[in-house]
């Protein structure tokens, strides 16, 4: 039960790092006058994998 707790606080604590990364690498390449998808994409997978990683060390969330 404890890691599926994990589980749920670093999954949404993800998807909320990768979707602040994708928002300001478009809001970047916007202002350059030329959005990268491939460039949002990778780099907003990159934030997500850190996060999880980061994750590991411990969630305030989780503790009890």
């Amino acid at each position: 039960m404890e890691f599926k707790n994990w589980a749920k606080c670093a999954g949404v604590r993800a998807i909320k790092t990768i979707a602040q990364t994708a928002i300001a690498t478009i809001g970047t390449s916007a202002v350059m006058g030329d959005v990268n998808w491939i460039a949002v994409g990778s780099a907003s997978l990159l934030a997500g994998i850190l996060s999880l990683l980061t994750s590991v060390a411990g969630l305030p969330e989780v503790e009890k």
